[in-house]
């Protein structure tokens, strides 16, 4: 990080960073998926950032840990579920779904991830105010998905662009809808399996060599939709990609190691409930986007059980942090 900055400093530098980047990510990805094929487009993107944060990690004097086959296992289940599957499927979703309502349909990882959280070696138990966070947050996400929300479906970003938007799967703004929520629960899978998994990888290495791996699935369903022969040279999409690329993946991740180290738990779990904050600011003011008055209310019962969820409690048991953050959106 930025050498000559107060500690103080420094966390509220990275904080922003995650705030406004991840925040952000769904505008630009939005804009991104109009502009090129999805799966090829985030297939570049992964590929590319993760081997750069790879060799950030190295000139930082990481990276020096054996990659055994045990951590290349961990790498490419991690991989498939956190970058194939949850990007996968959210990229896939946003050709039809507005930013701001992805953003919020993103909140319900924080809910599978404890409810996740259950099982395996280090599994915890589930308090009753957890519990009571997890269906007040059920319930705020079947808000946003109600049916008088499709009229409001069409994205910004396809006007602001001037894309064409294809029609529904199936006929039906659920079908993306599910897509999104598929996505959120592979990322969740992702960060279990990490949290009862050995890796003697520092969280900036493992994350770039996830993304790598990751970003090379991509190009299968790439290839599978033809949109390797569709691919063209488009100035906002590659703006798009060189955003996602450098400040999605290479600032945001090295802000947020710094801040795995340096602060609290509480202090760097607060971006989970800033980013859709941000995301449904950004996709008003920038792509004219909308909410129902019920996905209002639905934004403001999920915040409040995502506050629940993460309301501090007596720790039972010292946990080493995950080295895959635990709530940040799969863009």
């Amino acid at each position: 990080m930025i050498r000559g900055l107060s500690r103080r400093t420094k966390l509220v530098l990275c904080l922003a960073i995650l705030y406004l980047v991840w925040g952000g990510s769904y505008l630009v990805t939005s804009v991104g998926v109009h502009m090129l094929p999805p799966f090829l487009m985030s297939a570049v993107r992964f590929t590319v950032s993760g081997l750069a944060l790879y060799g950030i990690a190295r000139l930082l004097g990481e990276g020096r840990a054996p990659l055994t086959p045990v951590e290349w296992r961990h790498l490419t289940i991690t991989g498939f579920c956190t970058v194939l599957v949850s990007n996968g499927f959210n990229v896939w979703g946003l050709q039809w779904l507005p930013s701001n309502q992805a953003a919020l349909l993103n909140v319900s990882s924080a809910f599978w991830i404890t409810l996740l959280g259950t099982l395996g070696p280090r599994g915890h138990p589930i308090t009753r105010l957890v519990a009571i966070g997890l269906a007040i947050g059920a319930i705020g996400v079947a808000m946003i998905l109600l049916p008088g929300g499709e009229r409001l479906a069409t994205p910004g970003a396809a006007a602001l662009v001037g894309a064409e938007m294809p029609p529904y799967p199936l006929g039906s703004s659920f079908v993306p809808q599910l897509g999104v929520l598929l996505g959120c629960f592979g990322w969740a899978v992702g960060t279990a399996y990490i949290r009862n998994a050995r890796t003697h990888l520092d969280l900036l290495s493992f994350t770039g060599l996830q993304m790598f791996l990751g970003g090379l699935m991509l190009f299968l369903p790439a290839a599978l939709g033809g949109e390797f022969a569709r691919w063209h040279w488009s100035g906002a999409g590659l703006a798009a990609l060189a955003y996602l690329m450098v400040f999605n993946s290479l600032i945001a991740y090295t802000a947020y190691a710094w801040l795995s180290k340096h602060a609290t738990p509480g202090q760097t779990g607060t971006y989970g409930l800033v980013n859709p904050a941000v995301a449904t600011l950004l996709g008003w003011l920038v792509l004219d986007e909308r909410l129902t008055t019920a996905q209002w209310i639905g934004t403001l019962v999920i915040l409040g059980g995502v506050l629940l969820v993460n309301w501090p409690q007596p720790a039972s048991r010292p946990a080493a942090p995950a080295p895959t953050p635990p709530t940040e959106s799969p863009q």
